[in-house]
């Protein structure tokens, strides 16, 4: 169908395009008066998204903010506040909303409280405003004081369950962290306890640096061999080599705590080697008599060394013993220090949600807007209109124009239309082309 076929057709059926957009028109306006206004309330509140946790550190990943805020908005609409807003702004008691709850299906089950928090879910619209973290939380109902006041007492219930369900999963999680706590530190004594034994069993006892003292006494031996001279020795032979190292030592003691602090570990580390090495020389300390030598510093470091390599496996094991009770000690202060974190957790009152300004009583309606339905109702029906111009033409098809007409392979012969009707113009040009007729014909 060509434009120009399509033109003659709308052209014919005018009427019912004209007529149909009037009705369209009158109806929506008929419809839009006789509906009451609905306002709007809108509460807002700003996400804390990119802000950790004061307690835990922890802050929500990018790749969850949209889940978040998601899951923030349907629970806007859940049962759990919208039934707290109810008891809020006492509903239960309006005897208005008890005589609608009375007219309602027969099929509808449900009590009052929850009739009344699902009218609230079902006006309500929560969503981030685009382009920030403000949350806007907006009611919808037919007296503007009645939807700011729901607006916010959406927001308050909203923070204060938000609240309350941080506390009651930051309590839950401590509960299962002192569980878990009191279960390590049963394994952690049970550990500590088999070290003891075979410690006790095999005669090892070990340092804080996981070192047995017969090994801590061959690493002194093996610090004080190369120490002691001979010019030493003939000066004084009545002092044994583990004395004048034990000397030495003290004497690098006491400079050291000139300049460093009694928690140094340098210093510690030279006293411990003191107290070794003063251990080996009540043991090998000589008879100050002449002619008499004690053994010396290389026969104690053998007998001792044979002695180190004998229990090695003993020792061994005993040290891996001690590496379990210090996995489960490290272990143990971890657990408890996580269920600490989270006793704090479920005492906090930081919800993550910072509150705007409360919400406004709006001064115009957001249903019905005139211009909208005007306009809506104006295009409709035209719309509608033409459609049904077409459809009326294709059940009742007639022949408007040759284009109608026009078959492949057979040519149109000729086309009977009625004359046109002369126009004023037409007709002073005929009246003064027949007076100009007139005159030659006589001067003819």
């Amino acid at each position: 169908m060509s434009f120009v076929q399509f033109f003659r057709i709308l052209w014919v059926r005018r009427w019912i395009t004209i007529l149909t957009t009037l009705a369209c028109f009158l109806g929506a306006m008929f419809v839009a008066s006789l509906l009451p206004p609905r306002y709007e309330g809108n509460s807002r509140l700003i996400l804390d998204l990119v802000k950790p946790d004061p307690v835990t550190g922890e802050m929500i990943g990018s790749n969850f903010a949209r889940a978040y805020v998601q899951t923030q908005t349907e629970l806007i609409k859940d049962y759990r506040i919208t039934g707290k807003v109810v008891d809020d702004l006492g509903w239960t008691s309006s005897p208005q909303l008890a005589a609608a709850y009375a007219e309602r299906s027969s099929n509808d089950k449900r009590d009052f409280r929850r009739w009344l928090a699902q009218r609230i879910s079902d006006n309500t619209h929560a969503d981030l405003i685009d382009g920030s973290n403000i949350m806007e939380i907006q009611f919808t109902s037919d007296s503007p004081a009645n939807a700011a006041r729901v607006a916010d007492a959406l927001r308050t219930a909203y923070v204060a369950e938000t609240l309350a369900l941080r506390r009651d999963d930051a309590m839950e999680n401590a509960a299962w962290f002192r569980k878990q706590a009191d279960r390590v530190r049963a394994d952690l004594n049970a550990a500590e306890k088999k070290k003891s034994d075979f410690e006790k069993a095999n005669g090892i006892i070990l340092q804080d640096n996981n070192v047995d003292a017969d090994t801590a006494k061959l690493n002194a031996l093996a610090a004080a061999q190369p120490v002691t001279s001979a010019a030493q020795m003939s000066f004084n032979p009545g002092i044994s080599p583990a004395q004048a190292q034990l000397e030495q030592v003290d004497a690098s003691i006491s400079n050291a705590e000139k300049v460093l602090g009694p928690n140094n570990p340098d210093l510690i580390a030279l006293k411990k080697q003191r107290d070794a090495l003063a251990q080996v020389a009540r043991t090998s300390s000589p008879t100050v008599t002449r002619g008499a030598a004690g053994p010396s510093i290389a026969s104690l470091y053998s007998a001792q060394q044979q002695k180190v390599l004998a229990q090695r496996g003993k020792v061994a094991e005993a040290q891996q013993l001690a590496a379990d009770v210090a996995v489960l000690r490290d272990q143990y202060q971890k657990t408890l220090q996580k269920a600490a974190d989270e006793q704090q957790r479920s005492e906090s009152t930081i919800t993550g949600l910072t509150l705007l300004g409360n919400a406004t009583e709006p001064t115009s309606p957001s249903f019905p807007r005139w211009p909208l339905v005007i306009a809506g109702s104006l295009i409709l029906g035209l719309l509608f209109g033409l459609l049904l111009s077409l459809l009326v033409e294709l059940l009742a098809r007639r022949v408007r124009g040759p284009e109608d007409l026009a078959i492949d392979g057979i040519p149109v012969i000729g086309v009977m239309a009625p004359a046109p009707q002369p126009t004023p113009r037409r007709r002073l040009f005929r009246w003064s082309r027949g007076d100009q007729d007139a005159t030659l014909a006589q001067g003819a």
